[in-house]
């Protein structure tokens, strides 16, 4: 199976396997929904109060990645009426160091982020696109 690598040429590569599962768990919504998950389990519409800007649908979808992604795992109490719940996985547990050094590293390098935003839009039109 390929493999994300650095190639003998120094070249960083992201196989597809890699880009897609990366594609699926560090979207905008599935990083909120992780980061209530990491505190305690929850139910679907304690995630939708955690999270308001989330629509059903994408919440459903998030929920169903992380899930056939080993992330999360989802569980029926037994109560009346039935409820669901869901949990982050021992799995989904060691994405947490990783994702905590994106954020720090989001956090010192944002002002420079910023600038290059502003640099980018000022220049505007000039592109010739």
């Amino acid at each position: 199976m390929p493999e994300t690598t650095d190639s003998h040429e120094g070249e960083f590569r992201i196989e597809h396997p890699h880009r897609e599962l990366l594609d699926q768990v560090l979207d905008k919504w599935s990083l909120s929904v992780l980061n209530e998950l990491c505190e305690r389990p929850c139910r679907f519409n304690d995630l939708r109060r955690a999270i308001p800007e989330v629509t059903q649908k994408s919440l459903t979808a998030t929920l169903r990645r992380l899930e056939r992604n080993g992330i999360v795992e989802r569980s029926l109490l037994s109560s009346r009426p039935v409820a669901v719940e869901y949990r982050i996985t021992p799995l989904g547990k060691t994405m947490r160091p990783p994702v905590e050094v994106l954020l720090e590293w989001v956090a010192a390098h944002m002002p420079e982020v910023e600038r290059a935003r502003r640099a980018f839009d000022d220049d505007g039109d000039d592109d010739g696109a």
